[in-house]
C-alpha cells in the first residue's frame, strides 16, 4: 500500500526567500523520508498554490494526501483556511482522500533552534553579553495564538535566566521596538531578538528593523530549515496518515 503524499502547506509571501525556505524544508523532509511523496504548496502569494499541487497529485493517481500546515499557532489560517483547502480539494477531486494534520505549533525543541539562530547572530554582531531577550512572532487577533508565543518567550527566558518579552509584528502589541525599549527602561542594555517565524519575509524584516532601531544589539534569523522542524512535520504527518486508515465496520 502506497503511503499518503505529504503536502507541506505554508502561508506564502511575495518575498522569494520565503518560498525558497519552504521548498528547502520540504526537500529536507524528502531526504529524511525518501519513501514519501513530499510537495510544498502555498495558501497565497507564492507558487505553487495548494490547488495546483493537490490537483496535480490527484491527476497522477495519488489517492490519499496529508496536508501538514506549516503554521506556528492555531490562529485564523489554521481554523478557517486549512479546512477550506481540504474541503475544496475533495470537492474538486471525487474519490481523493485528504486530511489536514495539526499545525506545527511551538514545540519545546524549537527553542533549541532559536538558540542556534541566536548564537549565529551574536557571533556576527560580536556580542558576548546579554541581559534581555525579545521573542518576535507574527501576531494575531486570536488571543490564544498570542498566548502560545508568550509561553514560548517565558520558556526561552527561563532557559537563559533572562527577562524576555514576547513581541509581535502585526495585530497585537507590543511591537518589537516597544519591547526593546521596555527592557532598556528597566536598565537592560544588551538585548537580542529571536525570530519565531518560519521563514524570512516582510514581517520578520520589519520586526528586526524596529528592534535594531530601538537599540537591540543582535537580531536572530527565522527558524528556517532545521531537522527539528522536519521531525515535527513528520510527526504531524504520521497522525494524519493514521486518520486516513479505514476503520472496519
Amino acid at each position: 500500500m502506497t503511503a499518503p503524499a505529504l503536502v507541506a502547506l505554508a502561508h506564502g509571501s511575495r518575498d522569494p526567500r520565503s518560498a525558497a525556505t519552504i521548498r528547502a524544508l520540504a526537500g529536507l523532509v524528502a531526504d529524511m523520508r525518501p519513501d514519501l511523496r513530499v510537495e510544498p504548496a502555498f495558501l497565497e502569494l507564492a507558487s505553487p498554490s495548494h490547488v495546483e499541487v493537490i490537483d496535480r497529485l490527484a491527476s497522477e493517481g495519488v489517492e490519499e494526501i496529508v496536508v501538514v500546515p506549516l503554521l506556528l499557532t492555531r490562529a485564523y489560517h489554521a481554523q478557517v483556511d486549512v479546512p477550506a483547502v481540504v474541503e475544496a480539494a475533495v470537492r474538486r477531486n471525487p474519490g481523493l482522500r485528504v486530511r489536514a494534520s495539526d499545525v506545527l505549533g511551538v514545540q519545546p525543541t524549537f527553542i533549541d533552534v532559536l538558540d542556534k539562530r541566536l548564537r549565529t547572530a551574536l557571533a556576527d554582531a560580536r556580542v558576548r553579553e546579554l541581559d534581555g531577550l525579545v521573542l518576535a512572532a507574527a501576531g494575531s487577533s486570536d488571543t490564544l495564538a498570542n498566548a502560545a508565543v508568550a509561553r514560548a518567550a517565558r520558556a526561552w527566558g527561563a532557559r537563559h535566566h533572562l527577562p524576555t518579552i514576547a513581541a509581535f509584528a502585526s495585530a497585537a502589541p507590543p511591537a518589537t521596538g516597544e519591547a526593546v525599549r521596555a527592557l532598556r527602561a528597566d536598565g537592560r542594555r544588551h538585548i537580542a531578538m529571536g525570530s519565531l517565524f518560519l521563514a524570512p519575509g516582510f514581517l520578520p524584516d520589519r520586526a528586526a528593523e524596529l528592534a535594531l532601531e530601538a537599540g537591540a544589539v543582535a537580531v536572530a534569523a527565522p527558524l528556517g530549515v532545521d531537522e527539528e522542524l522536519v521531525r515535527t512535520m513528520l510527526a504531524r504527518y504520521a497522525v494524519g496518515a493514521v486518520d486516513l486508515v479505514p476503520i472496519p465496520a
